[in-house]
């Protein structure tokens, strides 16, 4: 249960903690013994995922309904969390949006200023308001990157942008909060079999055949699990990665290492 690391009498907040990696990292965390509070804009699955963690234990959890492109929701949650647990020593910035595959030309303005203000500003934001709670307990920020923003994507251009953009923020930030004793740490996940995925394969002609295609992009030969992503996070928010800060921790099974075919992709 949560990797030895002991979070009782911590709390974390994690935005978009609904499903997949969001809900991962809750659990996992839950696991360790903290305060969970999961705000996303999905209340009833929050709701579902809140409830059935919190009655397992050992640590609790609950949901804060929150749509992280609106600045006062953001704020709202934050505030909840601190209100009802008394501290902040976490935030994990996970909430996201993914545009459908297709080329620049098909993609309008104000599709990308949609996901820039959840997938970015909403990050600065959060990270805004939670700052003087993490100060106070020496806290860290924990932002949920991805491998697009350095490998880059096909027919992804205005998610890698946003992608890119949380690396970079997240160093400035690192810098900036040292002095403060807040870490910032970003984390890359590369390809993690969450349940979106699972309902993707699900509607495709051979989504077998696919789910068998995107395995074998690891060295390690499978996807990474959401509860995996969960373990990174709560080490790099524990005592033990205390000397650690401003990194990009890549989770890919290696994805990224060596030289493999690129076209043409299969179809499904």
């Amino acid at each position: 249960m949560g990797g030895g690391c002991d979070f009782s009498n911590k709390v974390v907040l994690i935005t978009g903690g609904s499903k997949g990696i969001g809900a991962g990292c809750a659990k996992v965390f839950v696991e360790a013994g903290a305060s969970v509070l999961i705000c996303d804009v999905d209340s009833e699955n929050g709701e579902k995922v809140a409830s059935s963690l919190d009655a397992k234990g050992p640590g609790h959890c609950q949901f804060e309904k929150c749509d992280v492109g609106i600045p006062s929701e953001v704020n709202n949650a934050i505030d909840a969390a601190v209100e009802s647990c008394g501290r902040l020593d976490c935030l994990i910035n996970n909430a996201a949006i993914f545009p459908r595959f297709r080329p620049i030309d098909e993609c309008s303005v104000e599709e990308f200023e949609v996901t820039l203000r959840v997938n970015l500003i909403g990050y600065f934001v959060a990270c805004k308001f939670a700052l003087p709670y993490l100060r106070r307990f020496q806290g860290s920020v924990i932002n949920m990157g991805s491998l697009t923003s350095v490998l880059g994507h096909h027919f992804a251009t205005i998610y890698c942008a946003t992608k890119g953009g949380i690396s970079a923020f997240s160093k400035a930030l690192a810098i900036e909060e040292a002095k403060n004793g807040v870490r910032v740490n970003a984390v890359l996940p590369g390809n993690i079999l969450t349940q979106s995925r699972v309902n993707l394969e699900a509607s495709m002609k051979d989504g077998r055949a696919f789910h068998d295609y995107v395995e074998k992009w690891q060295w390690i030969g499978r996807s990474g699990t959401v509860e995996e992503v969960g373990q990174a996070c709560l080490f790099l928010a524990s005592d033990q990665a205390r000397f650690i800060t401003g990194i990009e921790l890549i989770l890919s099974g290696a994805a990224e290492l060596g030289y493999g075919p690129k076209v043409p992709v299969p179809e499904f």
